[in-house]
Order: structure tokens, then sequence, then C-alpha cells
């Protein structure tokens, strides 16, 4: 029993460090004081920091926490983000209401993709073999990681 709780006191006070510096590392992060100042495009580059784990422990729930944050400020590309973590479950509970709210938002601002979604662009309408099911399921995997992907890459 002894030899278990010092093992568990061992990996304790080696695990502890690590989480102060992934704290640290959060905290001392250029784009976190602009995000908490409100900067909706400093709060979508700290959401796909979160999500693709860049500079920063990978964290889908805190991802989807700050992506919200920027989608509601109406940043368009945040709106689809969190469109498609509605859609796929993806950080946040699977609510296809509120994923088809956030397409829709998006898609009012002009955002292509998400007018194809919602079948709201000519290309897609008058299409008989075209499933849009099959594309919101696909956009759903694919949006958040090559959205963050890009929002990292911008200035």
């Amino acid at each position: 029993m002894q030899k278990i709780i010092r093992n568990v006191m061992i990996v304790s006070s080696l695990a502890m460090p690590m989480l102060i510096q992934a704290e640290e590392t959060a905290s001392q992060n250029p784009v976190m004081p602009a995000a908490e100042q409100g900067d909706a495009k400093s709060q979508a580059k700290l959401g796909a920091m979160y999500l693709l784990g860049s500079g920063i422990e990978k964290d889908e729930q805190k991802a989807a926490e700050w992506f919200l944050k920027a989608a509601k400020q109406g940043h368009v590309e945040a709106q689809a983000i969190m469109a498609a973590m509605y859609d796929s479950g993806l950080g946040v509970a699977n609510d296809v209401k509120a994923a088809t709210l956030w397409y829709e938002k998006a898609a009012a601002q002009g955002h292509a993709p998400s007018m194809a979604i919602l079948g709201k662009n000519s290309a897609a309408k008058g299409s008989v073999a075209f499933s849009y099911q099959s594309m919101r399921l696909k956009a759903s995997k694919q949006i958040p990681g090559e959205y963050a992907k890009q929002l990292l890459l911008s200035k």
C-alpha cells in the first residue's frame, strides 16, 4: 500500500510542473490579451490554436468557447466553424438546429460554402443527384481544421 501511495505522489509531483507550464504558456500567448479584450479576430485565432494544439495544449471545448465568442461578434469564419462543430459534435454537444443557425448567419454574410450547405446558391440548385446531407456531413468534418489553419496563417 505504501508503495502505491509513494508512486502516486511521484507521478503527481512530476505532472504538476507540466500543468503549470501549460497554463503559463497559454497566458503568455500574444493572442490571449486581445482575445480577452474582445477582439473577434484574436478570439477566432485563439480558438484555432486550441483546436489544433498550436502553441498551446489542444482542447476542443476551449476552442469552441473562443470560436463562439468570435462568431457572436459576426466573425464569418468563426460562424462557419461553429456550425460545423455543432454538426459534428466537436467540442460541443451535437445540435443540428444550432449548426443551421450558424450556417445561416455565415450565409447571410455571403459565405459561399455555408450558402451551398443550406442549398442557397445557384450552383447547387437544380442538381438532381446533389446530396445536401452528404455535403453537410463532409463539411462538418473538414471546415473546423481547414479554417483553423487559415486563421493561424492570417495576419
